[in-house]
């Protein structure tokens, strides 16, 4: 698995990364014509992907304020964070208790660059840049280990990027979500979703358009029943596993996903006692 130092620092403005096509479809502006493009070819076919995306990140918005102001987490370790945009992990969080430690972990040199201009002030927080199968590099990096402690309750997210990664014995994300579990204290949580689709033609269009644009940094889009099984060994918080707009909604008139070809699917689950 690819090191800190092995990763591509090279920012490629012609060709499209989910990080950034993600960012346009939030309304941000660290992306460019190519990722905008594959955003429009890919409306045509999957037309609610910029609802889906707002809900995504609302239903990340809510994790983590439930998860700090509820459950007294006050670690944070997420995995494929995306370009820096409003309400940052760190920042619902540490509205809460300014004490949190947040360490975001993404490939994409562009989200490293951003990430450390807007942390550069802020001790508790930071963004390395690594592969988000390379759990021994995330875990054993020297900034991870200054601010998470293990052996105390983290949360882990792995929020929208399992489908950026394909199937594997080793390094699919079963195999991640398992390697990560073990090393994670009695009480900590995980948070998974991904794009899923019960429709096979929609899956297949967008597990192959996105293959093309981003030349081979994708998975595919799966099904409910495959994220279900990332959460084997866990307790699942309710609501359960759901189309993320459904997660413990904080007003009754939240905007809700209105079209399914496609969807955001997961949850919340809890590492139990050991024993």
């Amino acid at each position: 698995m690819p090191t800190e130092k092995q990763l591509s620092t090279r920012i490629d403005a012609g060709v499209p990364t989910a990080a950034r096509m993600y960012d346009h479809y939030l309304g941000g502006k660290d992306n460019y014509a190519a990722d905008r493009a594959a955003c429009e070819e890919l409306d045509k076919v999957v037309p609610s992907t910029r609802r889906l995306a707002l809900n995504n990140r609302r239903f990340l918005q809510r994790v983590v304020k439930i998860l700090t102001q509820e459950y007294g987490i006050r670690q944070f370790l997420d995995h494929g964070s995306g370009l820096p945009t409003q309400d940052n992990v760190h920042q619902v969080a540490q509205r809460i208790d300014p004490s949190t430690h947040v360490v975001y972990v993404d490939s994409d040199p562009m989200v490293l660059v951003h990430g450390r201009a807007l942390l550069e002030q802020d001790e508790r927080t930071v963004v390395i840049q690594a592969d988000l199968r390379d759990t021994d590099g995330i875990f054993g990096h020297p900034e991870t280990q200054r601010l998470i402690d293990f052996s105390q309750p983290v949360c882990v997210l792995f929020n929208s990027v399992f489908h950026c990664i394909p199937d594997s014995d080793t390094d699919g994300p079963l195999a991640v979500a398992r390697r990560v579990r073990e090393r994670l204290a009695p009480g900590s949580f995980m948070v998974m979703c991904q794009l899923v689709s019960e429709d096979p033609e929609v899956r297949d269009f967008v597990t192959n358009f996105m293959d093309q644009a981003t030349q081979g940094h994708w998975g595919r889009v799966r099904e409910e029943k495959d994220v279900a099984e990332l959460f084997e060994g866990l307790e699942i918080l309710e609501p359960g596993l759901v189309e993320v707009s459904g997660w413990r909604p904080d007003t009754e008139v939240v905007p809700r996903q209105l079209t399914h070809e496609w969807i955001e699917f997961g949850g919340v689950g809890r590492i139990p006692p050991r024993g």
